[in-house]
């Protein structure tokens, strides 16, 4: 996956709109935009960092689709999660964070 797929993933997964991202990142929701609408677009490094900080992720997720080794090192079964739960279907997606409220 690319960092348009990889940033779609991370606002789902933080239940967060481009527009919050935005609010939170400090870029215009027309240049968010630009990025999820855009194949083989990636922002400067700068922007990317803003984009991580404000999503929780590293530049390097959002580019490459993988944390940070040290990140999963500390917490391989959370890693583990969040990649399968990257493959599911969005019904199943949806089941699952319903069976997630419930516990």
């Amino acid at each position: 996956m690319g960092f348009k797929e990889n940033l779609k993933a991370k606002l789902e997964y933080n239940g967060m709109l481009v527009k919050e991202l935005a609010h939170k990142s400090g870029i215009k929701k027309q240049t968010l935009d630009n990025y999820l609408s855009t194949h083989n677009t990636i922002p400067n490094a700068e922007l990317a960092v803003k984009i991580a900080q404000a999503l929780d992720t590293s530049v390097e997720y959002l580019i490459t689709g993988i944390e940070s080794s040290s990140k999963h090192d500390s917490a391989p079964e959370l890693y583990e999660l969040i990649e399968k739960y990257k493959r599911l279907s969005p019904e199943k997606k949806a089941a699952l964070l319903q069976i997630v409220h419930v516990l």
